[in-house]
């Protein structure tokens, strides 16, 4: 799986022009562009809302719903300038260990509620910011506890986000020990310079440093992420990254196109003026993307997503196959969102206030949103469209409803514009389809949120 850093990839790279826009401003990549992740959108969830989580909570148990469980751990050594997520880069260890308590109280309180307590939980997910900011000690003390109030020795998948310079062997050796089957280790890119400018916290070398220790323990499952359209990204930067990731054969390659969400440190640079437009086009980032899935095909990959590529074509996303099939999720940590018995909702935002009402067992809910049949129907529908390949008989058998009919408009638009093509059992995304899908979801929106703002 390692490699030396000097070595390149024996697959030849497809010869391509260096498009006019390269490294050129451009406006296309807007402010507010993003990565669909529920739907309805964030904005419609209000505080308004938050009694339907309490009835949610306390109802009965929606037993033939699989249950999993995201720990968010807001923690960074730097915060991306691309980075939109709740995280903290000035916490000290006691401070860390405050909210690491807090968290684990929380997921306390929630494991007594009637519609929690005694159900098996399918996967464990731990998300950032980033998990493997926390040291041996906080990891075992939050393990411990969470484990005492819903355990997970049954569980199929237990994923833990990594940032190569926060690992030591001794701290892999911790995270395996705590039964993680699927490490997720975001390298974004191997070009120290572009790390640099797009403020990652690693550089090169602390890549190389832990891939053996990875290795050596045997983890079942590697997957490695990368972004495409960095800021300072071209082609013979990118050529390089995708190479070496082939040649350390990782069981996955995740590959996301660089957005702008409002709250990042780029995006709002750009709209006060203080950062040039130097932002790759979405043209620029399709083609670097669409590089990567073939020179990864030629090495034996398969298509597993729109973003993801794996060596055994019936390896397993548990957290995402059940998340995008309408799992209920307890969301755990400052600002996570969650999804139960129908209604979603997300934590608050704040560090002072979640880490009281959780330390003292209170809800820790801010807003939420009760949806419709036709809410779930549709967020599944789009988030499988993800997958590039959707069957409608499940649909049909779960909410009555013949996809290909409900959508036929857009569905018929979407395949004179070559994005997709469809029958009566089953959508298929065309390779330039896969590679916007985000930009084409809004198409299966309702009306009344169609333009809305994501967040």
């Amino acid at each position: 799986m390692t490699q030396n850093p000097s070595s390149t990839s024996s697959t030849p790279p497809i010869e391509r022009p260096e498009p006019a826009t390269a490294g050129m401003a451009t406006p296309e990549t807007e402010v507010g562009s993003v990565f669909v992740s529920n739907y309805p959108p964030y904005s419609a969830w209000s505080e308004e809302a938050v009694p339907a989580v309490e009835r949610a909570l306390s109802g009965p148990p929606q037993t033939a719903t699989p249950l999993g469980l995201y720990l968010h751990i807001p923690f960074c050594r730097k915060r991306c300038k691309f980075c939109y997520f709740r995280v903290y880069t000035d916490k000290n260890f006691d401070e860390i260990g405050s909210y690491v308590d807090a968290l684990a109280a929380e997921v306390e309180a929630l494991s007594q509620q009637p519609a929690v307590a005694g159900r098996p939980l399918r996967f464990v997910y731990f998300g950032g910011g980033t998990p493997s900011y926390l040291s041996v000690k906080h990891l075992h003390r939050l393990v411990e506890r969470v484990q005492g109030a819903l355990p997970w020795n049954g569980v199929e998948e237990v994923t833990f986000e990594c940032e190569p310079g926060t690992l030591t062997r001794s701290k892999l050796e911790a995270i395996r020990a705590i039964g993680v089957t699927r490490l997720s280790l975001g390298i974004e890119n191997f070009d120290d310079e572009v790390l640099r400018e797009n403020g990652r916290a690693h550089v090169s070398k602390e890549i190389w440093r832990c891939l053996p220790w990875i290795e050596e323990l045997g983890f079942e499952q590697l997957n490695i992420d990368l972004i495409a359209g960095m800021v300072g990204e071209n082609w013979t930067a990118w050529r390089d990254t995708v190479a070496r990731t082939v040649d350390l054969a990782p069981d996955s390659v995740t590959i996301y196109q660089l957005e702008l969400p409002f709250n990042t440190r780029y995006a709002k640079g750009l709209m006060q003026g203080e950062v040039d437009n130097s932002f790759a086009d979405w043209d620029q980032k399709r083609a670097w993307q669409l590089y990567a899935f073939e020179q990864l095909a030629a090495a034996g990959y398969h298509q597993s997503s729109a973003y993801t590529m794996v060596k055994e074509p019936k390896q397993r996303f548990v957290y995402r196959n059940s998340v995008w099939q309408g799992c209920d999720l307890l969301g755990t940590g400052v600002a996570s969102f969650s999804h139960l018995s129908g209604v979603h909702f997300q934590n608050l935002d704040g560090w002072g206030e979640y880490l009281a009402r959780a330390t003292r067992g209170e809800s820790t809910v801010a807003r939420a949103f009760v949806t419709s049949e036709e809410d779930r129907l549709t967020r599944e529908f789009i988030l499988q469209l993800k997958l590039g390949r959707l069957a409608t008989t499940p649909f049909a058998a779960k909410f009555g409803v013949d996809v290909v009919q409900r959508w036929y408009e857009p569905l018929t638009a979407l395949r004179d514009e070559g994005m997709l093509d469809f029958g009566p059992d089953e959508i298929v995304l065309t390779t330039d389809g896969l590679l916007r899908v985000d930009s084409l979801l809004p198409r299966f929106y309702a009306d009344r949120y169609r333009g809305a703002r994501y967040t």
